[in-house]
């Protein structure tokens, strides 16, 4: 018999969805358990959703493309989760940003679902849990699930690595360094699209379209399953190029599927999210273990004061925790 909270989750009970990422999100021993029971049962209801990461920088629009397409996609008859990785408050752990006020209309409508996610110390933009998140939502129903990153930083490889498509968005400006767009970022896109494509920029956003088509060319080769990246102008603003977008995310599912590279990189992904969960719970162990607290401050005091090398210092504590 299904767990009951997971019972309302499958029923599509938003209230219930809530409870249950507020759940996965605690740090409290006790409620890990059940959220990993949950998980544990839900499993054979989720990945059915198409994942979609999108980053840009400050600026390009991210809400507003998030909204405009999001309703888009509703109107194709799908369902869409949100997920927007907030930075959190540094003192107080809190969330700082506004999902449903940046997304008005899209939190309204009942096909939508946006769930803000504190990052909580987490590089790149990326909570710890917000694959777990989106495994919810999957089974909630929602059959795309975008996951909004905070900007481009040095960790939008993670975001990369949980998705089955990532999307950066572009100003109509020209060149990397305008842009604050480090090259691994393009590698990595699957889709490349200039935002504000509108008015005075028109032509600029179509000089980024350009540029970046024949850098792809040379940064990014076709992937294993044949897929060469696009890139495509749009303005969220005036709902102008969305649909071109969702066709691109189309195409890039139908070829990843056919050649079999969209399981394969799944399954990978799932190997890689273990290991990532083998390290993070250690770490964690390690930490709040008697003996290591006791020793971490008195150790780091005589790195500090280069009375012990830090090589030495992790030894040391390492030993502690083994034969603690």
């Amino acid at each position: 018999m299904d767990n009951p909270l997971l019972h309302s989750i499958k029923r599509g009970d938003r209230a219930a969805l809530a409870r249950g990422i507020t759940l996965i999100e605690s740090t409290r021993e006790d409620h890990q358990r059940e959220a990993q029971a949950l998980l544990t049962e839900m499993m054979p209801k989720t990945g059915r959703s198409v994942r979609i990461g999108i980053t840009g920088v400050p600026g390009v629009g991210k809400s507003t493309f998030i909204e405009s397409f999001g309703q888009h996609v509703i109107n194709q008859g799908h369902k869409v989760a949100v997920l927007a990785v907030d930075p959190s408050s540094v003192r107080t752990g809190g969330s700082i940003l506004g999902d449903k006020t940046r997304m008005s209309q899209l939190s309204q409508n009942e096909k939508a679902y946006i769930r803000p996610s504190p990052t909580s110390g987490s590089l790149g933009g990326v909570a710890r849990r917000t694959r777990e998140a989106m495994l919810l939502t999957e089974a909630a129903g929602y059959d795309v699930v975008l996951v909004e990153t905070v900007g481009v930083g040095q960790s939008e490889t993670e975001v990369a690595d949980m998705v089955d498509m990532f999307v950066l968005l572009l100003l109509p400006g020209s060149g990397d360094e305008l842009q604050g767009i480090k090259k691994g970022i393009v590698e990595l896109a699957d889709l490349l699209v200039v935002n504000k494509a509108d008015g005075d920029l028109i032509v600029q956003a179509k000089r980024v379209r350009s540029d970046y088509s024949a850098a792809i060319r040379m940064l990014h080769p076709a992937n294993a399953g044949g897929w060469q990246p696009k890139v495509i102008t749009c303005s969220a603003l005036n709902n102008q190029g969305i649909d071109e977008v969702w066709q691109a995310i189309g195409e890039y599912s139908q070829a990843m599927k056919a050649s079999g590279q969209w399981e394969k990189k799944r399954h990978q992904q799932a190997k890689a999210w273990m290991w990532k969960e083998i390290h993070e719970t250690l770490l964690s162990r390690f930490e709040k273990h008697p003996k290591i607290a006791n020793r971490i401050r008195e150790l780091e005091e005589q790195v500090s004061a280069s009375k012990l090398s830090p090589a030495d210092a992790a030894h040391t504590l390492i030993e502690y925790y083994l034969n603690g």
